[in-house]
């Protein structure tokens, strides 16, 4: 898309920006994205550092479902018969590009939407987005934007015990995403300030405080079965059970091996309680206890989020455009939810149910895309497989179109970014070297090509 020279809403100095105000997804449907994403419409400017959306009228279509939105600008200020004007002819290219046959009544009457935020909730909610995740997602957005700004720990705790309730998994589910993104950008920054308010948030807040001690009983916990090894049977991990510090402790046995507490394994159990007496039995009476509890808890959370993630599948295959429906609610993908899309799809194959194994396979189609290494890192995981740097030659010739300047910058990056790891680390410090042969090659054979 071309870009067109705008004047920043801040300090007025030209900037470029992506100026689009027809977004007509049945004749492109990348347009969507366009606009969800933030790639239309939005200035950066590299002089005051201003970063937000263009005062820009805006009309979107989607015929399929039945959708024609104008939204226009408050700030601009023209009374509405000038911004009907304005809209006109933009409506008149959607209706042009339509074949008789596809020309609807909805045409007739656009829908006004007197904020941008309404208009987006409109074309989600026929995803299947609910205004109340939006809300909720946009709040936890906010707040940890607020968080990274706020001048001191001092600060940032008072912003914590005012907001302790949206301190919950969905949360640091977030939180997680926004420093990985952080780290796979190569914005050391802001990597480290999440990193800095990470390490507060785990301290601070209920929720954190919880789960740093379940992740440090789990790595425990990880420890003790990775040492029993092969060797790990019922009665081991019975054993190992038993023989726990903390009730946290058989929480996180619970939560790995889950699958090895079956009813063989309380059984044998129940037969040393039998045998055992006094304090010996007082105890194993009260790790059966925890166990039934812990196993209880886990199984009904499974159930729940099972369920959950079935209402939100079948909530999708609704849409009358399943891939764009998975593309806008990629961000709402857990592991469970992909599992039942695997699940649904095999019994579907069993049934010969053809719709729905269609609509499944796409769905699974804009997943897999979407999880997919950019292509750059691919390129690389292949480079680093090379025997040798003879063979990364090679591999550089026959794939001289993919080293271009985003394929260096991105092996610098991650060449940099193993280097620091490591230190007293020998498996890292082996990739750091073959990194570091893979990136002079490259640059190398890049400075070849653009001398031609």
């Amino acid at each position: 898309m071309p870009q067109t020279q705008v004047s920043c809403p801040r300090c007025r100095q030209p900037v470029p920006a992506n100026v689009e105000q027809l977004f007509d997804v049945t004749s492109d449907p990348g347009a969507k994205q366009r606009l969800l994403g933030g790639v239309s419409n939005f200035v950066r400017c590299p002089y005051c550092g201003y970063e937000g959306r263009l005062a820009t009228p805006i009309v979107y279509h989607d015929n399929e479902k039945e959708l024609l939105l104008t939204f226009f600008p408050s700030e601009l200020g023209l009374p509405v018969n000038e911004q009907e004007k304005l809209f006109g002819p933009l409506i008149k290219q959607v209706m042009d590009r339509l074949p008789a046959e596809k020309r609807k009544a909805y045409l007739l009457s656009p829908k006004a939407n007197l904020t941008y935020e309404s208009m987006i909730e409109l074309i989600l909610g026929k995803d299947g987005v609910t205004p109340e995740m939006i809300k909720s997602q946009q709040e936890r957005v906010a707040l940890i934007e607020r968080l990274l700004q706020a001048s001191s720990a001092d600060v940032r705790t008072e912003i914590i015990r005012q907001n302790e309730k949206l301190f919950d998994e969905q949360f640091f589910a977030l939180f997680s995403r926004l420093a990985q993104s952080a780290a796979q950008s190569q914005q050391p920054k802001l990597a480290e300030g999440l990193a800095a308010l990470q390490d507060q948030l785990l301290k601070e807040t209920e929720f954190g405080r919880g789960l740093a001690e379940s992740v440090g009983e789990m790595e425990a916990a990880a420890q003790s079965l990775q040492e029993a090894g092969q060797g790990l049977t019922r009665e081991k991990l019975l054993d190992i059970v038993i023989a726990s510090p903390s009730d946290a402790r058989i929480r996180a046995y619970v939560g790995l091996a889950r699958g090895g507490m079956d009813y063989s394994f309380f059984q044998t159990l129940t037969d040393k309680i039998e045998k055992a007496s006094g304090e010996e039995k007082t105890k194993l009476e009260h790790v059966r206890e925890r166990l039934l509890d812990y196993t209880n808890e886990m199984d009904r959370q499974i159930e729940a989020r099972y369920k959950q993630a079935q209402q939100f599948v079948e909530t999708l295959l609704k849409q009358d455009d399943i891939a764009a429906a998975t593309q806008a609610n990629l961000q709402n993908f857990s592991q469970d939810a992909v599992d039942i899309v695997q699940q649904m799809l095999k019994q579907a194959s069993e049934k010969n149910d053809y719709a729905t194994m269609g609509k499944l396979q796409k769905m699974i189609e804009v997943l897999q895309q979407a999880s997919a290494p950019p292509p750059e890192v691919a390129f690389i995981e292949q480079l680093l497989e090379a025997p040798d740097a003879a063979a990364v030659e090679k591999m550089l010739t026959d794939n001289a179109e993919a080293v271009n300047d985003q394929f260096i910058e991105a092996l610098n990056g991650l060449a940099a970014q193993v280097e620091q790891q490591g230190a007293g680390n020998p498996e890292a410090q082996a990739l750091s070297e073959k990194l570091n042969m893979v990136y002079k090659s490259a640059l190398k054979f890049s400075m070849k090509k653009k001398m031609g």
